[in-house]
């Protein structure tokens, strides 16, 4: 059995990015733990931050709830102005710590939205603080990641260093993407990401739908 830790800018990035690989895990037995750095609050022009925040945490619980995940973590960090600040970090170092991942997943170092990058770049700050004898407030035993893969959203990647079928779960995924109603209103990724899926199955031969990563560490 594996402990996940999966890291989402906003809710449906972690869907979006890793869905299909998630309930590959869950099927697997491994422990599943979502941490959401936003609420997604500036998604939408037509509802005030606030009440959006709510609906889009309710909807990802939904979403979650379709894959049997449960282990969800709200940060609730500013959407659009995600900060590289010691506070941040010590959070993530602190959860990590606790939580004790086998494996993460992150944006991956090119996806460029603003709030991705600085997910990337708070999460593998954190994850190099968690694994030394740094930082006492964050916790007193340090923990090294094994495993660390980054998922694409919006900027598909151009190098691939690692593969998961996820034909079995395709539905899966998309029914759980499906649950993020607000932001669908508006733009129907669902359909953008079951294509961006089949295409790299076709194109890796690895399956009938594929997620690919950036191979950031793996496991010695």
């Amino acid at each position: 059995m594996e402990k996940v830790m999966v890291f989402a800018p906003h809710p449906d990035d972690d869907m979006i990015g890793c869905g299909g690989s998630m309930a590959h895990h869950v099927r697997q037995g491994d422990q599943v733990s979502i941490v959401y750095m936003t609420s997604g609050e500036a998604g939408s022009i037509d509802c005030q931050p606030g009440v959006l925040a709510a609906c889009r945490e309710d909807e990802a619980m939904r979403a979650a709830a379709g894959l049997q995940i449960e282990d969800l973590i709200f940060l609730r960090y500013p959407d659009g102005g995600l900060e590289f600040t010691p506070k941040h970090l010590d959070a993530l170092v602190s959860i990590i710590r606790t939580r004790q991942p086998d494996r993460i997943y992150l944006p991956h170092s090119g996806d460029s939205v603003s709030d991705h990058e600085a997910t990337h770049r708070l999460v593998m700050e954190a994850i190099r603080r968690a694994a030394g004898p740094w930082h006492p407030q964050c916790g007193p035993a340090p923990w090294r990641v094994a495993t660390i893969l980054g998922y694409e959203v919006w900027t598909p990647l151009g190098t691939i260093g690692s593969v998961q079928d996820i034909s079995p779960y395709i539905s899966l995924k998309l029914q759980a993407l499906q649950a993020h109603r607000s932001q669908l209103r508006s733009l129907p990724y669902d359909q953008a990401i079951a294509g961006l899926n089949r295409y790299r199955g076709i194109m890796t031969g690895q399956g009938d739908y594929c997620e690919c990563f950036q191979l950031i560490r793996a496991r010695l």
